[in-house]
């Protein structure tokens, strides 16, 4: 049983509200699902997506020296989809345990349910184990190759809500970690990582690097006053320049996958409207605009999704 929350019904996050959490959740099981983001599907949006980037290229590589499994790919996709709620929730979890104290001095993040009282740590420590346990069942599902290669992760997912405080590109860590979606596709339907595995992965981290940049400007003044670190202070009017020449090599690396899959046409074209709303935010970038930056990483659900149905498409195809 998860304990009581001490004040179930209590401020929103500052970055939070309007949603279907505030709008039809139970009072009190809305701080747990805003403690799990529940009430942000973004994050799990993020998570998802490489995931389901590596189902379909595996698809493509599998239709080079054979019949691809369509019909085991929609079961992975499904399964995956569970997994990243749970996990990404487990995460988010987990951050604001550790960063309890940092969030209640932290405008956009003092009425999250923990430095609110919302929340007490013995609820928040059975809610993580609870949502630990979904991603345990969906884990034990997987061929124990996948099993070994999602285990992997771990280590990455625990200490990142630590890199803050020791590193000027946590974004880095949380790349690593968030992208590993991008090689259990390969891994549960060749039961192998080969190149274009390794190739989206690199994309896909330096795509969250580039985002959560942008994400980070919201917060970069409370940042500096608290004294953690980010990407959006090292790098600060330079921003622009930089996510420039971060989200290229994402398109390069990405595309060096595509080649090595034997990709078709249709991911090609995904590829190029996808590179085409990266160039997007950089023309609208105002990292003085909170909103505006908010909005931008945002729309990186709607860019991967893009790329994705190119690639979909182009395996049904091959």
């Amino acid at each position: 049983m998860i304990p009581a929350a001490p004040s179930p019904v209590g401020p929103v996050p500052a970055d939070s509200a309007g949603n279907w959490v505030d709008r039809y959740a139970p009072a009190p099981f809305r701080p747990y699902l805003r403690l799990a983001r529940a009430d942000r599907p973004i994050g799990s949006w993020l998570l998802l997506i490489p995931c389901w980037w590596s189902l379909a290229l595996a698809l493509r590589v599998q239709a080079e020296g054979g019949a691809p499994a369509y019909g085991a790919a929609v079961g992975w996709a499904v399964l995956f989809a569970i997994g990243a709620v749970a996990m990404r929730g487990a995460g988010c979890t987990w951050n604001d345990i550790l960063d309890r104290d940092i969030d209640g001095r932290v405008e956009r993040t003092r009425s999250r349910p923990l430095p609110a009282g919302q929340v007490t740590l013995t609820g928040a420590l059975a809610f993580l184990a609870i949502q630990l346990l979904v991603g345990l069942g969906v884990l034990l599902c997987l061929p124990l190759f996948a099993i070994g290669v999602a285990l992997s992760s771990l280590g990455l997912v625990v200490v990142y809500p630590l890199m803050k405080r020791v590193m000027w590109i946590p974004q880095l860590v949380l790349g690593l970690a968030f992208s590993w979606g991008a090689l259990m596709g390969f891994a549960v339907l060749l039961q192998a990582l080969p190149a274009p595995a390794f190739l989206l992965y690199a994309g896909a981290v330096l795509w969250v690097v580039g985002y959560d940049t942008i994400y980070a400007h919201q917060d970069r003044e409370d940042d500096a006053v608290v004294g953690v670190k980010s990407s959006a202070l090292l790098f600060g009017a330079r921003t622009g320049r930089w996510l420039a020449a971060i989200y290229a090599s994402t398109v390069v690396l990405i595309g060096l996958a595509l080649a090595s899959a034997g990709a078709g046409p249709w991911a090609w074209g995904g590829l190029g409207i996808f590179t085409v709303q990266l160039a997007n935010q950089l023309r609208r970038l105002d990292i003085d605009d909170r909103e505006l930056c908010l909005r931008l990483f945002r729309s990186n659900r709607d860019s991967g999704l893009i790329l994705l149905v190119g690639l979909v498409v182009d395996a049904l195809l091959a």
